[in-house]
C-alpha cells in the first residue's frame, strides 16, 4: 500500500518557483546595482516611475499653457521639477533606512542609493535635451512638448511591459494587467496635471 500525497499542481509550481530563485544568477545589474538584489531593482524602477510620472504631468501642463512660457522657462520648471522628486525619493529614502535600521546608511549603501538617485534624474535627460534645442530656436517649443510627452509616455509603457513580462502571467492575464496600469497610470497623469496646473 502506497501512502505517497496526491498530486498538488499548487504545491508543484511553489517548488518550482522556489528551486529557480535558488538557481538564479548571481549578476550585478547593468548600471552598477548588488548582484541579485531583487528590492534594489525594485527601488530603482520605482523611482524611475515617480520621476517619469512628475516629468510627464509637468510637460503636460507646459503644453496646455504653451503661449505663457518661453523654452527657457519650461526647461528650468521641467528640470526642478524632476530634481525635486528625486531628492525627496532619496531623503524619504535615507530617512526609511535610518528608521528601519537605527542607523545611517554606509558607504555601500550610500553608493546605491545615489545610483538609484541618479537613475530616477535620468529621465528628464531627452526633454531637457528637446527643451534646449527650443530655447536655441532649432525647435518650436510646442513641438518639443509634444515629443517629450511621447518620451515620457514610451518610457511609461516600457516600464508597465518590463513588469508584466517579469510577473510570468499568462498571455491574457498579461493583458488584463497591462490595461489595469494604462488606467492606473492615466488617473495618476490626470491627479499631477491637476495638482500642477
Amino acid at each position: 500500500m502506497s501512502d505517497a500525497q496526491p498530486f498538488d499542481p499548487r504545491a508543484a509550481r511553489r517548488r518550482l518557483r522556489r528551486r529557480n530563485h535558488r538557481e538564479q544568477p548571481e549578476h550585478g545589474d547593468a548600471r552598477g546595482l548588488p548582484p541579485g538584489n531583487a528590492a534594489t531593482v525594485a527601488k530603482y524602477l520605482k523611482e524611475r516611475v515617480y520621476a517619469t510620472f512628475t516629468g510627464l504631468a509637468i510637460v503636460l501642463v507646459l503644453a496646455a499653457n504653451v503661449e505663457h512660457h518661453d523654452a527657457a522657462g519650461a526647461l528650468f520648471t521641467l528640470v526642478i521639477g524632476v530634481a525635486g522628486i528625486t531628492v525627496a525619493g532619496l531623503v524619504a529614502e535615507m530617512i526609511a533606512h535610518l528608521a528601519a535600521h537605527g542607523a545611517f546608511p554606509d558607504a555601500t549603501e550610500w553608493r546605491v542609493m545615489l545610483r538609484i538617485a541618479w537613475g530616477s534624474l535620468f529621465t528628464v535627460a531627452t526633454p531637457a535635451i528637446l527643451l534646449i534645442l527650443a530655447v536655441f530656436g532649432v525647435m518650436q517649443l510646442d513641438t518639443s512638448l509634444r515629443v517629450s510627452t511621447i518620451v515620457y509616455l514610451v518610457t511609461l509603457g516600457l516600464s508597465a511591459w518590463f513588469a508584466v513580462r517579469r510577473a510570468g502571467l499568462t498571455l491574457w492575464r498579461q493583458l488584463i494587467a497591462m490595461a489595469a496600469l494604462v488606467l492606473l497610470g492615466a488617473a495618476v497623469i490626470g491627479l499631477q496635471v491637476l495638482a500642477h496646473g
